[in-house]
């Protein structure tokens, strides 16, 4: 009876052990009480939203997702993949979110979701001081340098046509900037935060940001997620509790020394 009774006793906590180890398991996968932990994807090339400090990745963008997240209780990792394997990545499956000064728009939509606006932008013309360029009718005769796959390559094909060779489209706006600097091209359209942090980070580059409120639209950025994600809305929250207790302000006065239109965005959801 002694012997049965300790048999007994060494099954019973490998049973419980056993439920312990799924109890965790669970947890780590999502399931349950737990949260998984996020693979954030993004192209860091974009300052001042995202971008390199060394071997650490920085920017508006992520200090927003930071606070949001913390806000919605999720860990995450930001990894830096570039601007095309960001959507492959989501629609595949290997990330969770893809974090990168992303405009929400129909055509977007259609394969990817959102989560609510956390930035109001602008596309906006970086050229050489001194030029005639004035607003976006002008670039119709001009060479123009843009990120291929973002809305300032939209804008510029619908001003200048599709496959137009005078449009000259880069991977990163790094490179559409330095072949206007290489004189390759007359301007560069880009997102308006953009281009503004570039030319009061290098005044030696002699270059002016011209604004068109009537030939470009706003656009409105937000956390892309894989179609029917589960976490959209969780983070969706995390976004809006920080643009109400007076977190989201602070980053963005932080990185653009003005306070930002809390009304407007929220006007968007």
């Amino acid at each position: 009876m002694k012997n049965k009774g300790i048999l007994f006793t060494l099954l019973l906590s490998i049973v419980l052990a056993l439920a312990a180890c799924g109890t965790s398991s669970e947890k780590a996968n999502g399931d349950g009480e737990g949260k998984k932990k996020l693979r954030v994807v993004t192209d860091a090339a974009y300052a001042p939203f995202e971008y390199m400090d060394k071997d650490k990745i920085i920017g508006f963008d992520v200090d927003v997702f930071t606070a949001a997240a913390e806000e919605a209780g999720y860990e995450f990792e930001i990894v830096n993949v570039g601007w095309d394997p960001v959507f492959a990545e989501l629609e595949n499956g290997t990330a969770d979110v893809g974090l990168s000064a992303i405009t929400i728009n129909d055509d977007r939509l259609k394969s990817y979701d959102f989560s609510i606006p956390y930035f109001e932008s602008t596309n906006k013309i970086l050229a050489p001081e001194g030029t005639d360029i004035e607003k976006a009718a002008d670039l119709v005769d001009k060479t123009v340098a843009v990120q291929a796959g973002t809305t300032g390559a939209d804008a510029v094909d619908a001003l200048l046509g599709n496959a137009n060779e005078k449009v000259k489209k880069f991977e990163n706006n790094n490179l559409a900037i330095l072949e206007m600097k290489n004189k390759g091209a007359d301007a560069v359209v880009a997102d308006n935060a953009v281009l503004e942090t570039y030319a009061k980070d290098n005044p030696q580059d002699n270059f002016t940001v011209i604004e068109d409120k009537e030939g470009f639209e706003s656009e409105f950025y937000g956390f892309m997620f894989p179609k029917d994600s589960e976490i959209v809305d969780d983070l969706s929250k995390g976004l809006n509790a920080i643009l109400d207790n007076g977190k989201y302000a602070e980053i963005y006065k932080e990185w653009f020394g003005q306070d930002p239109d809390i009304e407007n965005l929220k006007a968007q959801q």
